[in-house]
C-alpha cells in the first residue's frame, strides 16, 4: 500500500506537468502554473523520501521518478516556448530532449551490456536538473509577476542548463564507450 502511495505521488507529477503545460499555452493563470510548478517539487521530494524512510523503492519507481522529471521538464520548456513565441527555447528544449533519448538509449543499452555503472546519474546530473528546474522557475515568475526582465535571468540559465546537459550526455557516452 506504500509503495502504491509513493508511485502515485511520483506518478501527480506527469499530471502536474500536463496541466501546467495547458496553463502555460493558454496563457493562462500564470501564478496557477506557478503553485502547481512548487507542487510538483514538492512531489519530487516527498516521493524520494517517504520510499527512503520507510525502505521501498520499487522497480517502477525506480523508472517513473526520472521519466517524471524529465515529462515535468520537457513539457514546460515547450509550454514555455510557445507562451513566449521563443523560438530559442524551443531550439533549446528539443536539445535537451535529444540528449535525454540517447542517455535513455545509453542506459538501455548498458543494462544490456551489464555495464550499468556507466549511466549511474552523476552529481553533476542532478545539478543540471536543478538548474533547469530553477529556469523554468525564472520563467514562470517573470510571467506570473509580469516582470519581463526576469526573462534575460531564464536566458542566461537556459544556456547553462544546455551547457550541463550536453556536457553530461557527453560524460555518459564516454563512459559507454570506453
Amino acid at each position: 500500500m506504500k509503495i502504491a502511495l509513493i508511485n502515485a505521488i511520483t506518478m501527480s507529477r506527469i499530471f502536474l506537468a500536463i496541466i501546467i503545460f495547458i496553463l502555460l499555452i493558454q496563457n493562462d493563470s500564470y501564478f496557477l502554473a506557478l503553485i502547481l510548478f512548487f507542487v510538483a517539487g514538492i512531489t519530487d521530494y516527498l516521493d524520494g523520501f517517504l520510499a527512503r524512510k520507510f525502505s521501498l523503492t520499487s522497480r517502477f519507481g525506480e523508472i517513473i521518478d526520472p521519466i517524471a522529471d524529465k515529462i515535468l521538464i520537457i513539457f514546460l520548456f515547450f509550454g514555455l516556448a510557445v507562451n513566449l513565441s521563443s523560438y530559442w527555447i524551443g531550439f533549446i528544449a528539443s536539445l535537451i530532449i535529444s540528449r535525454e533519448i540517447w542517455v535513455g538509449a545509453l542506459r538501455d543499452y548498458n543494462s544490456a551490456h551489464n555495464n550499468i555503472n556507466a549511466t549511474k546519474v552523476t552529481f553533476l546530473a542532478k545539478i543540471k536538473t536543478t538548474i533547469q528546474l530553477f529556469t523554468i522557475f525564472i520563467y514562470l515568475t517573470a510571467l506570473a509577476s509580469n516582470q519581463m526582465l526576469l526573462i534575460i535571468f531564464g536566458d542566461i540559465f537556459i544556456v547553462i542548463s544546455l551547457l550541463i546537459t550536453m556536457y553530461t550526455g557527453y560524460m555518459y557516452t564516454l563512459k559507454t564507450f570506453k
